[in-house]
């Protein structure tokens, strides 16, 4: 399963962190497969998702519905980064 990490900028972490553990049904449209980790550090949030298509997740991604929760969790948009984790080093 792919995994996706994504960081972004938020207004107030707390709030966010509230506002983003209610999105448990918007999460399982996107295809996400296992338990999603994530953290803050100041304003900086970051989010590791499995997912089962990297396409879904992205189409999902692109939706009204993902960018309200993102105005509604205090989200700045403008710093969603997200990267696909497509290499592995076994140690």
């Amino acid at each position: 399963m792919p995994k996706v990490i994504i960081t972004v900028e938020v207004q107030d972490p707390v709030k966010w962190e509230a506002s983003f553990r209610t999105h448990g049904e918007i999460f399982r449209t996107y295809g996400v497969t296992a338990p999603i980790s994530y953290t803050t550090v100041g304003n900086q949030a970051v989010a590791c998702f499995e997912v089962a298509s990297v396409e879904t997740l992205q189409q999902q991604m692109a939706l009204p519905a993902t960018a309200e929760a993102m105005a509604q969790d205090g989200l700045k948009r403008e710093t969603f980064k997200m990267f696909v984790l497509d290499k592995t080093f076994a140690v």
